[in-house]
């Protein structure tokens, strides 16, 4: 899925060179369907083990909403479209991940399909909004508590 952006056009990837210490861009998918959202138990370091909203890096010449639904897909098998995608928060704080990873928040609503753990996924499971798990990988709780006011007024 490439969004038609007529004054961008796609480059290819450069060489990284140490000189340079950017920062990447991540982002994180709270998928909510009814009253419950989908946390993934992740597989990799960092935060092995402990629970998270699904998400990942972005890739050379894709969109925040191209990784959004790549990442969904790839960690749960689950299908979003870009309309299904709702902008939550950002977060610059280079203390919220060990390589300072610049990250975007989004609530995704998928209303149908049965989620299957794949990619760095090791199992996933439905939650409760009032029973999420206390201790959660990197800044996903505070992220979820962000999202809850406009979870819940979709809801209303």
């Amino acid at each position: 899925m490439q969004e038609n952006i007529p004054s961008i056009q796609q480059t290819p990837e450069p060489e990284i060179t140490p000189e340079y210490k950017n920062r990447g861009t991540t982002m994180d998918a709270i998928i909510v369907r009814g009253d419950k959202i989908l946390l993934i138990k992740r597989g990799m370091e960092p935060h092995k083990g402990k629970w998270a909203t699904p998400g990942g890096y972005l890739d050379w010449n894709e969109t925040i909403f191209e990784a959004t639904i790549r990442e969904i897909l790839e960690e749960t098998g689950l299908h979003a479209k870009k309309e299904d995608i709702t902008f939550v928060a950002f977060n610059t704080d280079p203390a919220r991940h060990p390589r300072q990873a610049i990250n975007f928040v989004f609530i995704v609503r998928i209303p149908n399909g049965e989620p299957v753990a794949g990619d760095d996924a090791q199992e996933l499971a439905w939650f409760s909004l009032d029973n999420l798990p206390e201790e959660m990988a990197f800044d996903h709780l505070q992220n979820i508590q962000l999202a809850l006011p406009l979870i819940n007024q979709s809801q209303s």
